[in-house]
């Protein structure tokens, strides 16, 4: 079989250890004929988040915290049976799981400085309100003869 196309990085120089992945393989459901019988082709991998090395210590942290709904025992587990192929199969479990680390260990982002509405833009919404207003006043059939 050909090496994975990995390493499957996860910002910067930061990539998923081979080392660290834990594959397990099983018969995927629905349908697939003669061939879904015989082939493990459903992939499940699972990556210790809580004593991996890999990452950066607040890299971690973060993961962590956001994925804590996600995790059983401080390890995250990436299904995938959408393919016929394992081999498709483990290639799409992989980057998924290199995507949901990239995303839970993205910084936060900056906080919102709240800013002032400048007090021309404000005059010029209600002097543009009052005008409105006025057009559509205008338009009432109490002063027709």
């Amino acid at each position: 079989m050909d090496p994975m196309s990995g390493p499957y990085v996860i910002r910067g120089s930061v990539s998923l250890p081979e080392a660290e992945l834990m594959w397990r393989f099983s018969r995927s459901s629905g349908p697939g004929g003669q061939h879904v019988n015989t082939s493990d082709s459903q992939v499940e991998l699972r990556f210790d988040l809580a004593r991996t090395e890999s990452l950066p210590e607040v890299w971690k942290q973060r993961a962590l915290t956001k994925l804590a709904s996600r995790l059983v025992d401080g390890v995250v587990v990436v299904r995938s049976s959408e393919h016929r192929s394992q081999w498709r199969n483990r290639e799409t479990a992989a980057v998924r799981l290199a995507a949901l680390l990239a995303e839970a260990t993205a910084p936060p982002p900056k906080p919102r400085r709240a800013t002032r509405i400048p007090r021309g833009i404000n005059e010029r919404r209600l002097r543009e309100k009052k005008q409105r207003s006025d057009t559509k006043r205008g338009r009432s059939g109490r002063d027709w003869g």
